[in-house]
């Protein structure tokens, strides 16, 4: 609910400050003093696009401020919440406008863009006006209406869950279906590099371990040469020989000088033995190293064919087997891919007649809720004086969607034997006004918004049926819903429960608009005014007080 409204200079508006109430708060006064001024500044703290021309002149800045209460289990709470504003009861609006046209808004002191002015505004104030192409005259928003109005959101939820598992068997299907269509027509190559990998029967590191065997294969004379030259440094020619007639020279002398050699001659022997380790040693390599040609080509050939294949499918050597391991499962699904498409058919087929019955299930329960809509709006249209007029919400089927399969149209024949037409093709203002309101009306138990703001819904309409306008815009009020009037109609002001009187101050140099809450003597004066006009007879004040009285206002 929208408890106060304060504006600072903005076009005729210097400082203005205003509470309201719960119920019907109705705004009156004469032709361009300034009504339309206060739904545009609440339009504007609501995020609507403002201009440097709407900065009273002389100012630098205006300035709009809207203090709303709402609920804590409200739409405006979680808003809040997913922007990390701390939730309050209290919730504080302010948007500046720059004489330059530069703009700044703030939500509880947080600064917000215009945008999330507009989201918050969508869900805290509903805007009604004679050509207003919004809300309910905008048909792509009349099947929600007509949900909210029949309390299906369990059974929707539930049409939306099998909806969207309904799209997700159908991509994996499609997906499926299209894989295995381009894999099956890979089929023969996959099966000829298959048999290529598999006749070459490569493990990994086995490219390594043959370029290492070819390498020694191919510097083989050169290392032999180095070791038998090295073995016959350490032969019995050689150090070997020398080493055993060091020891028997040894021997000799411990025989003569008794153990002062022994250790001398004990790492000898030790030397010795690692050496003749070392003679064998050598001989094992040279043994090793003797191969012939035929086995270096052997070798060759089979590192070309590694790595032939290789370069051929791109890959390492050693993600050979991987890429075997790859092809063998492509081909399985080949095989098996027949069987997992109708699987998933069956599945898909499955969920298509889960979501046909739920969305069966759903049309069934808007059917009714159309009807029981469409009786209560007409029977509003009786004290309204339109009995002539009827009203239907035509339902059709659809393309299947998260919401079902039905499309709904709330349309009107304002005459009998004249054919249904949209809202929106209504050309009489007056006529417009009234529909809109019924409908509201019976739908107000369910609007997200809390407030309403009507802009002249009474134009063109007088005595009985004005009254009857009233007191539904009273009775809107009262069900569940701030109404806040802009009016021409003294029995709707009569019926106000908040009345605002909206005047203009003129002097040679500028224009002043001013709005003051009224009650007792000065509202008998200003609702006398709209009856008689400027001249205001005792006879104007008679019926305004009649009107005031029969309303059980004061």
């Amino acid at each position: 609910m929208l408890c106060e409204l304060e504006i600072k200079d903005i076009l005729l508006i210097e400082n203005l400050s205003l509470n309201f109430s719960s119920g019907l708060n109705a705004f009156t006064g004469e032709t361009g003093t300034g009504k339309s001024i206060l739904l545009d500044c609440l339009g504007f703290v609501l995020g609507a696009r403002g201009q440097a021309s709407i900065v009273r002149d002389g100012a630098a800045r205006g300035e709009v401020t809207a203090i709303f209460s709402i609920k804590k289990d409200s739409q405006v709470q979680q808003i809040l919440e997913e922007a990390d504003i701390p939730k309050s009861e209290e919730l504080i609006l302010r948007r500046v406008n720059f004489s330059d046209g530069r703009k700044s808004a703030w939500v509880n002191e947080k600064r917000v863009s215009s945008d999330f002015l507009r989201l918050l505004g969508d869900n805290l104030i509903e805007f009604h006006g004679q050509h207003d192409e919004r809300g309910l005259l905008d048909s792509k928003g009349h099947l929600q209406l007509l949900d909210q109005f029949a309390k299906l959101e369990p059974l929707l939820t539930s049409v939306k869950q099998a909806f969207l598992d309904l799209k997700e068997n159908q991509k994996t299907l499609e997906t499926f279906i299209q894989r295995n269509q381009e894999i099956s027509e890979e089929e023969d190559l996959i099966k000829h590099n298959l048999k290529e990998i598999s006749d070459l029967g490569t493990y990994p590191g086995e490219e390594a371990e043959l370029d290492t065997k070819r390498r020694l294969m191919q510097n083989a004379q050169t290392i032999r040469d180095n070791i038998v030259q090295a073995g016959g440094l350490i032969g019995r020619e050689g150090a070997e020989g020398q080493l055993n007639d060091s020891i028997r020279w040894l021997e000799k002398a411990t025989a003569q000088a008794g153990n002062v050699l022994n250790d001398t001659l004990s790492s000898l022997r030790k030397a010795h033995l690692e050496l003749l380790e070392a003679q064998s040693g050598i001989e094992n390599t040279l043994s090793d190293l003797s191969f012939n040609s035929e086995e270096l080509e052997i070798v060759e050939d089979r590192l070309f064919l590694i790595r032939g294949l290789s370069r051929k499918h791109k890959v390492l050597s050693d993600q050979l087997p991987e890429l075997e391991q790859s092809l063998l499962d492509k081909l399985s699904l080949i095989e098996t891919g027949s069987d997992n498409i109708e699987r998933l058919k069956q599945s898909y087929d499955e969920k298509l007649s889960e979501f046909n019955k739920m969305a069966e299930n759903l049309s069934l329960e808007r059917q009714k809720a159309a009807s029981i809509l469409d009786k209560m709006i007409e029977k509003e249209f009786r004290p309204l004086k339109m009995e002539r007029a009827r009203f239907k919400t035509e339902l059709q089927q659809t393309s299947p969607s998260e919401l079902g399969k039905d499309s709904a149209v709330f349309t009107i024949s304002t005459n009998p034997g004249s054919k249904f037409d949209p809202l929106m093709k209504i050309a009489s203002g007056g006529e417009l006004s009234r529909f809109l309101l019924a409908l509201k009306v019976c739908l107000t138990s369910d609007q997200k918004a809390g407030s309403v703001v009507f802009d002249e819904i009474d134009r063109g309409v007088g005595g009985a049926t004005a009254d009857a306008v009233g007191r539904r815009l009273l009775k809107l009020a009262e069900s569940n819903a701030q109404v806040l009037a802009v009016t021409h109609s003294p029995q709707v002001a009569a019926l106000a429960d908040t009345h605002f009187m909206v005047s203009k101050e003129t002097n040679n140099e500028s224009a002043l608009s001013h709005v003051n809450e009224i009650s007792g003597k000065n509202r008998v004066e200003e609702i006398a005014r709209m009856i008689s006009g400027d001249r205001i007879t005792d006879e104007a004040r008679e019926a305004s007080r009649v009107l005031i009285a029969g309303a059980g206002r004061s």
